[in-house]
């Protein structure tokens, strides 16, 4: 429910205030209380829904608008109050006889009840019309432009016609819906989250919750999105150049520590496809976002000469509780009880298949020549990459007592290459290293230019890799940010 603003709030009356509504047993069950307590102690009755319950009398109100229970966070009914020169001084919710007693400072309530029952949901916070009234009552209208459809035009098909689609449907984001999603943040939804390339354009809360609620996003992915956006907004990830190279690579998000679980990520089965909310919609939000407030749109800024399905939006949770080695996350400086989300500037993932090494060392010998033809085979050093273990391979690695070190050392071995077979015009192949080169050992990446997550389902001796685009002053690096409340 949205914070209410007492500022404009209906006032409550003073004394004893109980809020009800027919449509609750329990209400019904401490009528005859209510009678009682107004007969003996003044009590005002505040209802919701029935006008006459439980009585018709002037010491029973209508909360017609439902503008009173909404100011007062009333959020089950019944609600006892006692104001005391028009300040709450004490609320109790539900039937409590003991409680009751207290706060009205009457003896002998509900002869014959039952000493407590549990209340029912106030008509305020229920989802028939809770968004209605944060609408109506927030006193914080949006500072976004409202867009007016003819009466009939499809709202649907208008945003296909307007632009603001990466080519699927998006969800239409009304106040209520954008309302409902900046209640996943704490921040103030006019705080600028991030200057967005390529126009440059400052994005504030509530311009990155409406493009949330356009990509499909809960609530609770909105601090996951806000956390991609900043990292992918620095000048060190360079999303302008992401977006105006002809590579065909995009943010690649991946989230750990413990809002994965919370937010229901999955790591799993299928965990680079399709089949999870928030994998899906997370790094489709940041798309929807570079598009819409930075004007990133494809055949504009966005250059790429075939584009891939990861430019939708590419995002996963990797399996911490599943592996045996360090997470990436920590492996960049971040803690273990910290959630962080890194974005990597990478293509569709390509699958790595190995059935039959037994051995640790075999397999590594075998991912360094299958990462040596990534993005080229003669392209050194300049390209970064990603690599995802599944957890079949990573078995062959927790079964030896290999750590994450360990690899890292064993698998940069394997990827130092002999220069003199990737010169330019070696067999005919006009690319490659230059002369200078000859005789020399080189290194397939830069040191940390090959990022090592785990993920992916139980069966299955396969694993991805995902190539990078260009790295360093005159490309992209990989940029982790903490995801905070």
């Amino acid at each position: 429910m949205m914070s209410p603003d007492l500022s404009s709030a209906p006032p409550l009356p003073n004394g004893l205030v109980a809020v009800v509504k027919r449509d609750c047993p329990t209400c019904e069950l401490v009528a005859p209380v209510l009678h009682d307590l107004h007969e003996r102690a003044g009590l005002t009755v505040i209802t919701q829904d029935d006008p006459e319950f439980p009585i018709a009398a002037e010491w029973v109100r209508h909360d017609d608008d439902l503008a009173l229970s909404w100011h007062h966070d009333i959020e089950a009914v019944p609600t006892l109050v006692r104001v005391v020169n028009g300040v709450e001084d004490q609320r109790t919710v539900g039937w409590s006889r003991h409680e009751w007693e207290q706060c009205t400072g009457v003896d002998g309530l509900g002869e014959g009840l039952p000493d407590w029952r549990p209340g029912c949901g106030s008509l305020s916070v229920d989802p028939a019309y809770a968004d209605e009234l944060a609408v109506r009552f927030s006193g914080s209208r949006l500072h976004s432009r409202r867009v007016e459809l003819a009466s009939l035009e499809d709202e649907w098909e208008a945003m296909f016609h307007r632009g603001w689609s990466d080519g699927l449907p998006v969800v239409p984001p009304t106040e209520a819906r954008v309302l409902r999603m900046l209640e996943g943040t704490t921040r103030d939804r006019t705080e600028i989250v991030a200057v967005v390339p390529p126009s440059l354009i400052e994005c504030t809360v509530e311009k990155v919750a409406v493009n949330a609620v356009m990509a499909g996003c809960a609530p609770e992915h909105l601090p996951v999105v806000i956390a991609a956006l900043k990292a992918a907004c620095t000048d060190d990830f360079n999303m302008h150049g992401v977006l105006a190279t002809t590579m065909s690579v995009g943010p690649v998000l991946v989230v750990n520590g413990p809002v994965a679980k919370r937010i229901g990520m999955n790591h799993g089965l299928n965990a680079l496809g399709q089949g999870n909310r928030a994998n899906s919609t997370i790094g489709r939000a940041l798309q929807l976002v570079v598009r819409n407030v930075g004007g990133g749109h494809p055949g504009g800024v966005d250059r790429a000469t075939f584009g891939s399905p990861a430019k939708v939006g590419f995002c996963f949770a990797e399996d911490e509780a599943g592996s045996p080695w360090t997470s990436l996350a920590e492996s960049r400086g971040w803690r273990a009880n910290q959630s962080t989300v890194t974005v990597f500037a990478g293509e569709s993932p390509r699958i790595f298949a190995d059935e039959r090494s037994r051995t640790p060392d075999s397999l590594t010998r075998h991912l360094a020549q299958a990462l040596q033809a990534t993005v080229s085979p003669r392209m050194m050093l300049g390209m970064d990459a990603m690599l995802v273990l599944s957890p079949e391979h990573m078995a062959r690695y927790a079964d030896a007592g290999w750590s994450r070190d360990r690899f890292m050392e064993e698998l940069s071995a394997e990827l130092l290459c002999d220069a003199d077979e990737l010169l330019a015009g070696f067999r005919g192949v006009a690319a490659g290293l230059p002369p200078a080169a000859a005789g020399q050992k080189v290194p397939k990446f830069r040191p940390g230019g090959l990022l090592v997550a785990h993920a992916g389902g139980a069966a299955g001796l396969f694993s991805a890799i995902v190539g990078g685009w260009a790295n360093g002053p005159r490309g992209s690096d990989p940029v982790t940010r903490e995801i905070t409340p």
